[in-house]
């Protein structure tokens, strides 16, 4: 009975290494601008290597991964891409 025992906990433990690479395929894909759902599958069907497939794929040009980095939470701001000093929010706000 014991040998069951042992192999339902390598079963659980396998079945959270492969919903991991899921979780990880899912938020790189989604990172990189190529959507979730891309990567959930490439992390359900892989398994582990799923995610490192995903490690190596280029970012798009206006996603997530470019513009605010693999774990960044806020955009790095560009100066010459605001269109100037931000004298019209802050004008707006005055008015």
């Amino acid at each position: 009975m014991s040998i069951i025992a042992l192999l339902g906990a390598k079963a659980l433990w396998l079945t959270y290494a492969w919903l991991l690479a899921a979780i990880l395929g899912s938020y790189l894909s989604g990172r990189k601008g190529y959507g979730e759902r891309v990567g959930l599958a490439c992390g359900l069907l892989l398994n582990l290597l799923g995610p490192l497939i995903w490690l190596f794929v280029p970012a798009k040009a206006d996603s997530l991964w470019k513009r605010v980095g693999p774990w960044g939470t806020r955009l790095k701001e560009n100066p010459a891409a605001s269109g100037g000093s931000g004298a019209g929010e802050s004008g707006a706000r005055q008015a």
